[in-house]
């Protein structure tokens, strides 16, 4: 029996993230001295630290690495941040072990071809709506947010809500505490 997405995020574990074109919105800026600024919506990390409180792990994985992506990593408490990854697939699949979570447990949100075997090894592939139209066809689900928009905090919704923990995340997320635990 195929289970419905909706199923599957009932019983999410672990939610890993590419960075550009999902955390941000894939424009990469340079100056004199290289990449020099990156930006990220709050929302993303709201959502990223609702999961994290609700006892879902979450993980950032990318191929680049910056001190700004670093730096935003350490501000939000992301404990499984592994940049510069070239295989994210393998990457995850290590994570799962590690931390004793079936592929099934697991989603991937994506939104390049670089993404798609990551994405289809998980439990659940995600991708933000302006992701790239292979990605988008091959996804189990396409969210309405774009890259940088905050794609996190609606996959946060949609597994809180799946697993009957929105109101309690939200809940704890109005407390002063909630800020206080990073």
């Amino acid at each position: 029996m195929t289970l419905s997405v909706q199923q599957r995020l009932a019983v999410t574990r672990l939610v890993a993230f590419d960075v550009d074109g999902v955390l941000t919105d894939g424009r990469l800026y340079y100056g004199p001295d290289g990449e020099s600024l990156k930006v990220f919506h709050v929302r993303d990390g709201v959502g990223m630290k609702l999961l994290a409180d609700q006892g879902i792990a979450v993980a950032v994985i990318s191929a680049k690495d910056s001190p700004m992506l670093a730096r935003r990593m350490q501000d939000l408490g992301v404990q499984h941040y592994f940049p510069g990854t070239k295989d994210k697939q393998a990457c995850i699949q290590a994570l799962c072990q590690a931390l004793g979570i079936d592929a099934e447990q697991a989603v991937f949100v994506g939104d390049d071809m670089v993404d798609l075997v990551a994405m289809g090894w998980c439990g659940v592939g995600m991708a933000p709506a302006d992701a790239y139209p292979i990605v988008q066809k091959q996804a189990d689900l396409l969210l309405s947010s774009k890259g940088g928009e905050g794609v996190a905090r609606e996959v946060a919704d949609l597994i809180l809500n799946a697993q009957n923990q929105y109101d309690s995340a939200y809940a704890l997320s109005a407390t002063p505490e909630f800020e206080r635990r990073r």
